[in-house]
């Protein structure tokens, strides 16, 4: 052991954790062997299904605002817990698409990201021993910081035959007695579910039984299709009481590498949210506070804009694989589909979803992201680059082409 090795705290376990030879983070590899398919076949263009944000930039009036901000000098001071300007219109926000009334801006407070706000909440709430109740497959940062802080991960899988919704009624009793927190995440990302109101209730009611506190990850909280609308777990009679609630710009208003979100929930778990991040980071850049502000108040046109280039792409893409052969439905909401893999290729069988997209990947030149968390399935995102519904088109055909020449079977 070297003395590196020999400094590192105890609590981040296993030091291989550090090793990247011997323990390569998933998305780190599929990278990994993307990029060795690109060298192995020059002459073929990717097809990029497993991009995990938005295709195109934020709407110019959006960064007409950061630019404008960015040129006052009462806006170079750090921001540390943010501006009252934002909270309100975070407020604002949750009221026009949510129908949540009554916030103040003791209510919310801004993060940089949804990632640094879900690193932070274990802070506020993990003992060592505790256990943090995390679906997969999932976002597993949350669930990293728990066991940073000496706690554990007891893990819900989302399966088919429980519409992707978690098993709580069958948690052992010694796990559910330790339970501290619940990771949720509707709409879901891989699987596209959403949560009704009638799951929303039975959530809080189980969880103020068992009091555990339920941390509602909504970064894809407003990108719902057809019938389907916005929901906040907020609107169940008690939830501000026992539930924090995160809700990011990147994927709804293609804010990405602008790192802005928030966080609502009681004015008391804001202030502890709050105390842990006043000393962890210094705020989000005020004007691009100022920006979100306006993309918050402005929302109805460009979040609508996203939900019908997606809807369509949606629409677009399960004709293709329905042909092909793959089971295949529309999500209610979010951007993958979540399609279970075939069973081989001509003599090829696969095993599970990292089979089949390897093979994928090798012959069709095509990339997804595979998932055996809960049975064998593949994630393809319709935020793939095409700037014209015709565009859309050839796009569609091209794949269609190179997944017929693999003979796969089903």
């Amino acid at each position: 052991m070297d003395f590196i090795d020999s400094m590192i705290s105890e609590r981040l376990g296993d030091l291989s954790f550090f090793n990247t030879a011997t323990r390569l983070y998933k998305f780190e590899k599929l990278k990994k062997m993307t990029n060795d398919a690109k060298i192995n076949n020059p002459n073929i263009p990717l097809i990029n299904m497993g991009v995990g944000e938005p295709d195109k930039i934020a709407d110019s009036s959006i960064v007409d605002v950061l630019c404008r901000e960015s040129h006052k000098n009462e806006n170079r001071f750090y921001a540390d817990n943010g501006i009252l300007e934002f909270q309100e219109a975070a407020c604002r926000f949750m009221k026009n698409a949510y129908h949540i009334d009554n916030l103040t801006y003791e209510n919310v407070m801004h993060g940089i990201g949804s990632k640094s706000i879900l690193a932070m909440i274990p802070i506020g709430f993990i003992n060592p021993g505790d256990v943090c109740l995390m679906t997969v497959p999932g976002y597993p940062i949350m669930g990293t910081y728990t066991k940073f802080l000496g706690g554990e991960i007891y893990n819900l899988p989302l399966c088919e035959k429980s519409n992707f919704y978690p098993d709580l009624e069958n948690i052992p009793e010694d796990i559910l007695k330790r339970s501290k927190l619940l990771y949720i995440n509707y709409p879901n990302n891989p699987t596209g579910q959403i949560a009704t109101k009638k799951y929303y209730e039975y959530l809080v009611d189980f969880c103020r039984k068992n009091k555990i506190f339920i941390i509602s990850d909504m970064a894809y909280g407003t990108l719902t299709y057809d019938d389907h609308k916005p929901l906040s777990i907020l609107s169940v009679d008690g939830a501000m009481d026992l539930c924090l609630e995160i809700h990011s710009l990147s994927k709804s208003f293609n804010m990405t590498g602008f790192r802005m979100a928030f966080v609502v929930g009681s004015p008391k778990t804001i202030k502890l949210y709050s105390t842990i991040k006043g000393h962890t980071d210094s705020g989000q850049f005020i004007p691009i506070q100022k920006a979100a502000s306006f993309a918050l108040d402005n929302y109805e046109k460009f979040i609508s804009e996203n939900i019908e280039r997606y809807s369509r792409r949606f629409d677009l893409l399960i004709d293709v694989l329905r042909k092909v052969g793959f089971k295949v439905e529309k999500p209610k909401g979010g951007f993958y589909l979540y399609v279970p893999i075939p069973k081989g290729a001509g003599d090829v069988a696969f095993n599970n979803a990292e089979d089949a997209f390897a093979y994928i990947l090798d012959n069709a030149m095509i990339s997804t992201v595979p998932w055996d968390d809960c049975g064998a399935y593949l994630r393809l995102s319709v935020t793939y680059e095409a700037y014209s519904e015709e565009a859309e088109m050839i796009f569609m055909k091209e794949i269609y082409n190179r997944l017929t020449a693999l003979d796969l079977k089903f």
